[in-house]
């Protein structure tokens, strides 16, 4: 990975540092997206002091508001003309449905919106970069549900119903991007990190928190497929695959519904407008 350079979002905690660990660790040049300073300069530091790695930086974003990663794409592209490997990775779970000052639910906000309008800014720099990766972390997706004339969730709001329908739309997207990227070298691919014991488990209600956290991985283990998929030669050149513990599984659910994939690109481009 030497002579390469990464961009984790949501880097500072969880799967996206130990990704973030992990490629620096083989010698990339890793930004940190993240959203608090302090947070985001500590985890920079044990990076550092853990790899021997100093090519690693942070880059300050609120991913739930559209001006900030239109700024913080700009700055990217201000420091590096190259980017080999993208990983959309951060996430959050609400459980009472918030609106941001530009006028988007929150959770859709941050945890999809945000990465169909960071990987749109930065795909001319991705291809350029060619062969490059794209990774969003996802989830498998039987039984998740997304209503595309309701995406906000204006009409009924659940915290799992809201996270939920933001893992399936990156699935969605990865289809999407994946048949928008052909013959480009530039490849994007979703994983499914099972459930990880992270400070994201303790936003949930404090019976789910005690469930979740009996049978949760590790966050090595949650970030490990990511980890393959940016790095493995054996993935080189496929697109448009959801992997699961380093395999490509079945995409399953409403995601396999003819037309879908198109449909939500058109109703993100227009809420991004880009």
């Amino acid at each position: 990975m030497r002579g390469r350079v990464c961009l984790i979002t949501g880097s500072n905690r969880g799967i996206g540092f130990e990704v973030a660990r992990a490629l620096a660790n083989r010698g990339a040049t890793v930004v940190l997206l993240c959203r608090d300073r302090t947070k985001g300069e500590a985890a920079r530091a044990r990076i550092v002091e853990e790899t021997g790695n100093r090519s690693v930086e942070v880059l300050l974003c609120d991913l739930s508001l559209q001006a900030d990663v239109r700024r913080a794409a700009a700055e990217f592209e201000a420091r590096h003309d190259r980017l080999h490997v993208l990983v959309n990775c951060a996430g959050i779970f609400l459980r009472k449905r918030e609106v941001t000052s530009e006028g988007i639910e929150r959770c859709w906000a941050t945890n999809y919106l945000s990465h169909y309008l960071l990987t749109n800014l930065l795909l001319d720099t991705l291809k350029a970069s060619a062969p490059a990766r794209i990774i969003n972390v996802a989830t498998k997706t039987m039984g998740l549900k997304l209503d595309l004339d309701d995406p906000q969730l204006e009409n009924g709001y659940s915290f799992m119903t809201a996270m939920g329908r933001t893992k399936l739309a990156l699935i969605l997207f990865t289809i999407e991007l994946a048949r928008r990227l052909e013959g480009t070298g530039v490849t994007v691919n979703a994983m499914h990190p099972g459930v990880v014991k992270t400070e994201l488990l303790n936003d949930l209600p404090g019976p789910l928190t005690f469930l979740f956290g009996l049978f949760a991985r590790s966050p090595e283990k949650g970030a490990a497929t990511a980890i393959y998929l940016a790095t493995s030669p054996e993935v080189e050149g496929q697109s448009g695959r959801l992997f699961a513990d380093e395999k490509p599984v079945s995409i399953g659910g409403q995601a396999k519904q003819e037309g879908l994939a198109a449909r939500l690109w058109d109703v993100s481009a227009r809420m991004a407008s880009c």
